[in-house]
Parts: C-alpha cells; structure tokens; sequence
C-alpha cells in the first residue's frame, strides 16, 4: 500500500516546504485541496509544488464540475503535468466547500461522469461536445489518470466503470471499506472493465499523538467535515447506525461552509461532541490515537484491498 497526503494550501510561502517535507518523510502522492473561498489557487498551488518536489504524483484532492469549465482543468493539469514531469494526476468530485461557499448545489452524478469524460477526451488532444458545444484543448497530448472521489453506492460504481482511480470517502471499518470496493468492483464488471483495474484509495483523518484522546480532539472539525461530506444527499446505503441518523441529520444543517476544515474553536469543532458522535465518526473516518493504533487500523485498511491511503 502506498501514501498520500492532502495539503491545504493556506500559505504560498510554507507550501513548497511542507510538500518537500512531506516526500523526504516517503509520501507517494501529494494532492492540493480546492477551496476558493478559503484557501489560495489551487494550481498555482500545484505549481508551487511542483517546482518543489522530484518524485511524489501531485494533483487536487479534488476539484469539481462546476467552478471549472472542462477546458480550463484539461488545461491547467496538462500544463501541471508538463511542469512535473509527467507526475500529475486528476482528483475530480461533485464539490463541497468550494461550491458550498459559493451557494451552489454539488454536481449531480450525470454532471460529474461527463465532466469527467469531457477533461479525458480534451486532454487526448481531440474535441469533445459539451452542453451542446463543441470544446478542445488542441495542444495536450497526455493523458494524466483520473481520481473519482465518491461516497454512495451509485457513485462508488460509476468511478469504478469509468475512473482510473477512486477515493473512497465513505469510512474506513472492515464493512465498510468490502462494501465500498464491492461496489467499485461492480462498475468494473458493469464497464467490461478487468477487475481490480480501478486502484481504490481510502480517504483519512489522520492525527497522532500520545494519548488517544489527544489525538481525537485536535482533529473534530475535521471528522465533521468529513461526516458532512459523506452523508449529505443521503444516508441510504451508507451503513449508518439507525440511531445515529437523527443527529447525523443535526450536524448536516449545523455544519458551517465558510469554516470547513479551519482550526480553532469554530462551530464545526463543537458539532461532534453536543451531538454525541464524536467516538463514531473518529472510527468511521480517522487514523487517528496512539503510533500503535495508528498503525494497526492502517493494516486493517490494507487488508481490505485498499492501494492507497490519503490522509
């Protein structure tokens, strides 16, 4: 199993440290988070890592269908891919604080699979027609592979048919994890795809310290964040406790876009505990307690098939 990690590029100036840090210390992948509305430019951020770094695969984790026109991301990766030297890679999702931010409603599933065949086709150099227009980035010749991030059983078999790669944001139990390659392994065989050609890549919330509780309590606007993501739109098929929909729901409504994934005392950090989900949701989406824990759920994750581990 190999290695990614997600940087939040809150600081152009730290950026090119963490990234080089983040590969002397063995990282495979290192993705950029796309937030307009909180954090800087995310492929001028990809730029600045790009230039930094001499090894790890780089691309967003993730953009989205609708604050990027199809040409504008074919271009920007290709050009990102030139820069690295062909170590780009493509994370794609329906959207959350970047659309959230911006008042508009995530992609929808038909949005996001043409989106996504509309980048790969212009990235081949040809023409695509999207939305009843005919599009093209003429001047890409590289195909960079393509990262679906999904939660729901339908998405989860869309990006196992069609994506080259899918990150898994549904939770990382035993259950869970089988369900959720269950499913991407069923889009394969859907696709005429050979199974086990869709790497998976688990999505994680990883915080080490020296007591468990330590560790879970620098990281509960992040398991928010996380729980807000994976059980929007729906929590059927999501394999969530009966008795935890209710607050679930609570946290949904609550949780605060403007604040996603910042430090410090914000709204987002008290949902998990005033809802009682605070225990769940550490096991659900995090690597997180002891070096010993952490290593130990990590093999758990391994075990389920899973290629990559980004946290």
């Amino acid at each position: 199993m190999k290695f990614g990690v997600t940087i939040l590029p809150e600081d152009l100036a730290q950026l090119p440290k963490r990234a080089r840090l983040a590969e002397e210390v063995g990282f495979d992948y290192l993705g950029i988070g796309e937030s307009q509305s909180l954090f800087r430019e995310l492929y001028v951020s990809l730029s600045v890592v790009a230039q930094a770094t001499k090894t790890a695969r780089i691309g967003p984790t993730v953009t989205n269908p609708l604050t990027r026109h199809p040409a504008v991301t074919a271009s920007a990766i290709a050009s990102i891919n030139d820069l690295s030297g062909g170590r780009a890679f493509l994370g794609i999702g329906t959207g959350d604080s970047a659309v959230l931010n911006l008042d508009l409603r995530p992609a929808r599933l038909a949005q996001l699979k043409e989106y996504m065949n509309a980048v790969r086709t212009l990235l081949s150099g040809r023409s695509y027609e999207y939305q009843n227009r005919s599009i093209h980035v003429g001047w890409s010749r590289t195909v960079a592979p393509i990262l679906v991030s999904a939660e729901g059983p339908r998405t989860l078999a869309m990006a196992g048919a069609e994506a080259d790669a899918v990150l898994v944001h549904t939770g990382l139990t035993p259950e869970v994890l089988r369900d959720s390659v269950d499913r991407i392994r069923e889009g394969e065989r859907a696709a005429g795809k050979r199974e086990g050609s869709t790497e998976v890549w688990a999505f994680a919330k990883c915080s080490i310290a020296d007591r468990h509780e330590q560790a879970i309590g620098e990281i509960k606007t992040a398991l928010a964040g996380s729980a807000h993501h994976a059980f929007r739109f729906t929590l059927e098929g999501k394999h969530v406790p009966e008795a935890l929909r209710g607050p679930l729901s609570t946290l949904y409504r609550e949780y605060v876009p403007a604040q996603h994934e910042l430090l410090g005392q914000t709204r987002n950090a008290t949902l998990s505990d005033e809802l009682g989900l605070t225990g769940y949701l550490a096991d659900r989406f995090a690597v997180a307690g002891t070096p010993a824990e952490c290593r130990e759920k990590t093999q758990t994750i391994q075990q389920a098939g899973v290629d990559v581990l980004f946290i």
